[in-house]
């Protein structure tokens, strides 16, 4: 008796699993071929960070009362440091001040310690994401500890690149002539540039920065574009296509998608030795899954590999909302006067290295 009653309840509990399940795909909007309607515009910051506090080991999820602490944390010290910063730049809102104090102003972050804009611009999202009921601790959610990879060794990467700006033209240390990171314009970052966005938000894989987080899908049958906010990256993906000859190389790498039943999986290959996620290189690999938990929800879902950087690949997961917000036009900051500054005050580092005067140090970009 005992058995089928088990079996009874056994039975009924997938139904009702089974019922819910069918439940959840009525409600996901399709188009006219029976695919998962994935277009529209989704906001996708988060406060959840990529990597997971080393604290918390294996723990993958919250409860309700830690993720709403966490939130309220993260919040007020943003609200905080706005605060502060707002107070800064009011007090020096008179036009004839004069410039920063030498090391910055106190302030930090995106505020610029020298003077940048405030934290008014911030929106690194108002909370942490939550997936099948959990609330996540990080995004990455493979290793187990939701952390990178242990990293390859990799000789000959040394040079300017991940060496902090301390102040000093310290690339003259290998000689007063020596080349150094601030040479020409061309040198500087993609994103320092406006070609793409920083931080990786176009990808692969699509991680939430600082501010600016819309996406929008648009979809068809043999295409879909990722419209990014910033700055101005549109990604194409080829349904079931054939990638592009390996000598063609793009930021954003070479995408195509093919359907697992719901779920649309899309490989991009085909980088620059400089990819948007600049961690990786033109040997990176990227597969990305697009799930919609519900109509108002999308799981993105991307593991990277790239055998020359990280000893494994890694995964990692996290929600996009969907948002009624328009993608507006990202002006960025291109052709301004920010690269003649950059440039003056690289000349200017050098001519004191040298130990030259620096008042009488031409500015190159008045050159013709």
């Amino acid at each position: 008796m005992r058995s089928r009653i088990a079996i009874g309840v056994g039975g009924l509990a997938l139904v009702c699993v089974a019922s819910t399940a069918a439940a959840q795909s009525s409600d996901i909007p399709r188009t006219a071929s029976g695919r998962p309607d994935l277009s529209g515009t989704f906001d996708v910051g988060t406060l959840t960070p990529m990597q997971r506090p080393s604290e918390l080991a294996d723990q993958m999820s919250l409860t309700d009362e830690e993720a709403a602490a966490f939130g309220s944390e993260a919040t007020a010290a943003l609200d905080r440091r706005n605060n502060i910063v707002e107070a800064v730049n009011t007090e020096r809102s008179d036009p004839n001040r004069s410039a920063p104090p030498v090391g910055g102003d106190g302030s930090t972050g995106a505020s610029g310690n020298v003077g940048g804009y405030n934290t008014f611009w911030i929106d690194p999202g108002s909370g942490m994401f939550q997936i099948d009921g959990q609330w996540r601790t990080s995004i990455i959610i493979d290793p187990p500890n939701g952390r990178y990879p242990p990293r390859v060794e990799r000789p000959g990467r040394g040079g300017f690149r991940g060496r902090q700006n301390d102040g000093t033209a310290y690339w003259l240390e290998d000689g007063l002539d020596a080349p150094g990171p601030f040479d020409n314009m061309e040198q500087r970052p993609f994103a320092e540039r406006c070609l793409i966005g920083f931080g990786s938000t176009a990808g692969p894989p699509m991680l939430s920065v600082l501010y600016n987080n819309h996406k929008r899908i648009v979809q068809s049958e043999d295409t879909v574009m990722i419209l990014t906010e910033m700055n101005h990256d549109a990604r194409i993906i080829r349904m079931n296509a054939e990638h592009d000859p390996p000598h063609v190389q793009k930021w954003l790498g070479d995408s195509i998608g093919y359907w697992e039943g719901d779920t649309l999986v899309v490989e991009t290959t085909n980088f620059t030795d400089r990819p948007s996620f600049t961690q990786g290189t033109a040997n990176m690999k990227v597969t990305e899954r697009f799930r919609l938990e519900s109509a108002d929800k999308l799981i993105y879902t991307f593991t990277v590999e790239d055998p020359t950087v990280w000893t494994a690949p890694f995964t990692g997961e996290y929600a996009w909302p969907r948002t009624d917000g328009k993608v507006f036009e990202y002006a960025c900051h291109e052709a301004n006067y920010s690269f003649g500054g950059i440039m003056r005050g690289a000349r200017l580092l050098e001519a004191e290295f040298r130990g030259e005067e620096t008042g009488g140090v031409v500015n190159p970009t008045t050159q013709r």
